[in-house]
């Protein structure tokens, strides 16, 4: 008799429980067509700031950018899948990186560095210091 009781009470927990959760989502339209005038991450703007590059559309965007000592690079990944920025000289190397994600180096030296995506061969880009 304990058993069924205790069933019983089981069954109506998981119904209060099941009734007492609420489901919220946000969905926001994201528009992968980059001659569009949509930024498809978000933000409200359709391309890189001075100092960022974005990663979009497997690739960053713009490639080589050219700066001077001291100037600080803001990557933002863009895309859904995860990237990373990779210095071919191990100068930098950022974490993985999922959609939304920012990493930041300041580039303290002049020359010419090389970086890459190690998720996505191809993926390249340069940063002219001068």
């Amino acid at each position: 008799m304990k058993t069924k009781y205790f069933s019983y009470l089981i069954l109506i927990l998981i119904v209060i429980g099941m009734n007492g959760c609420s489901k919220s989502s946000s969905y926001i339209p994201v528009n992968n067509n980059p001659g569009s005038g949509v930024n498809p991450g978000g933000g409200g703007t359709t391309s890189p700031g001075a100092n960022e590059v974005w990663m979009q559309n497997t690739a960053f965007n713009p490639s080589t950018k050219t700066i001077t000592a001291g100037t600080t690079i803001t990557w933002t990944n863009k895309d859904a899948a995860s990237h990373d920025v990779s210095s071919l000289t191990g100068v930098f190397t950022s974490p993985a990186m999922g959609q939304g994600a920012t990493f930041n180096f300041t580039f303290t030296t002049a020359g010419t560095y090389n970086y890459s995506c190690v998720f996505h061969q191809g993926m390249n880009g340069t940063i002219i210091v001068q």
